[in-house]
């Protein structure tokens, strides 16, 4: 079957099973939605775990993708009852925090071929932040979202992050 054979509402990306092709929706089509965050993890390409200081290990967030292209971002360390440390500047494809929050808005595009999301920061917490594009591989599974990123830890060490999100509405 190829996709000229496929009614309208059946778009999506293929992908390739032992037995045969399965067509997948499109990102563009189950990325909007209102998205809280499970987890937040930063490994070194040795594999090693950091903990990032100004969100901690276990921060609340929450990611709004609106159908119109407008995307919306929170992050708050869960417990701000101690002075926080303010994410590292200059951090490469990221954001930084203060005291412990991280907030941004902008607008977004979808690549559905190749599974990413660019985001053009038009608001930030962080004033050097503002007009940031900053691109993101996304992959969604029923009502979950996971977000992978190259960036770099407060002392300068490449990590992967990995944010898993359980969509909310």
């Amino acid at each position: 079957m190829n996709d000229d054979n496929l009614p309208a509402h059946c778009t999506g990306t293929r992908h390739m099973t032992a037995s045969r092709s399965i067509l997948a929706p499109a990102l563009s089509a189950t990325l909007p939605g209102t998205w809280q965050l499970q987890s937040r993890i930063d490994v070194t390409a040795t594999g090693e775990r950091l903990a990032e200081p100004s969100l901690g290990a276990d921060p609340v967030a929450l990611l709004i993708y609106d159908r119109s292209g407008h995307f919306a971002a929170q992050f708050m360390r869960r417990d701000r009852s101690v002075v926080i440390p303010d994410g590292p500047g200059g951090a490469k494809n990221n954001s930084r925090a203060q005291g412990g929050y991280d907030a941004y808005f902008g607008t977004y595009a979808i690549d559905d071929e190749k599974g990413t999301v660019t985001q053009t920061l038009l608001a930030a917490l962080s004033p050097e932040n503002v007009g940031h594009v900053l691109t993101r591989a996304m992959e969604v599974q029923g009502d979950t979202l996971v977000i992978r990123l190259e960036t770099t830890a407060g002392d300068g060490t490449a990590v992967t992050r990995t944010l898993t999100w359980q969509r909310v509405g």
